[in-house]
């Protein structure tokens, strides 16, 4: 699994320019299984996502997809783990192959 700490390089009114094309990649992702969690950072200078586990790879493949990083309007910090323990009810999605 990935935790992935987004850091805006950009000006938050470049932000909320591309944040309704990044919501659409959001959603692409989670629907593939690839993204687990997401959300922004209090404050707002960035956002984090927590992905499953998938080839880091194919990870820099889709992150670059992100229209923040197409835009260079934030640095992507991505921290792998083994996540080793799950709260109850809580079940982790597989990521379907593209």
């Amino acid at each position: 699994m990935y935790v992935i700490n987004l850091r805006y390089t950009g000006a938050l009114a470049e932000i909320d320019d591309a944040l309704d094309a990044h919501r659409l990649f959001l959603e692409r992702q989670f629907a593939a299984g690839v993204f687990v969690m997401a959300g922004p950072k209090v404050p707002r200078e960035g956002g984090i996502i927590v992905a499953s586990a998938i080839e880091r790879d194919r990870l820099d493949t889709i992150l670059a997809e992100d229209p923040f990083a197409q835009q260079k309007l934030a640095h992507y910090e991505v921290i792998e783990f083994k996540a080793m323990r799950l709260a109850p009810g809580l079940n982790l999605p597989t990521p379907r192959e593209a």
